[in-house]
């Protein structure tokens, strides 16, 4: 069964890049070759910092929409380990 995943990624700049893929380490890649987001482009290198798992490509959108309306604090709390 495919897995989706919505991820965010650090920045050179330290901003913070959300987005989601099915496979994880293909997506940092392609943000670091610069066939990632244009966003991510002048930014390199990237890390994926953050993931979720999700059943349906739906799900992941749906959940990268709400993370990209967060605020950075918000994101940053995501981001830290339990």
């Amino acid at each position: 069964m495919k897995k989706y995943y919505v991820y965010i990624a650090k920045c050179k700049d330290e901003t913070l890049y959300t987005g989601y893929t099915v496979d994880l380490k293909d997506r940092e890649d392609k943000h670091n070759s610069g066939e990632g987001a244009k966003y991510t482009r002048h930014r390199r290198p990237v890390k994926i910092v953050y993931s979720e798992e999700f059943k349906t490509m739906s799900e992941a959108m749906k959940r990268e929409a709400e993370i990209k309306k967060l605020s950075r604090i918000d994101k940053e709390n995501l981001i830290k380990p339990s």
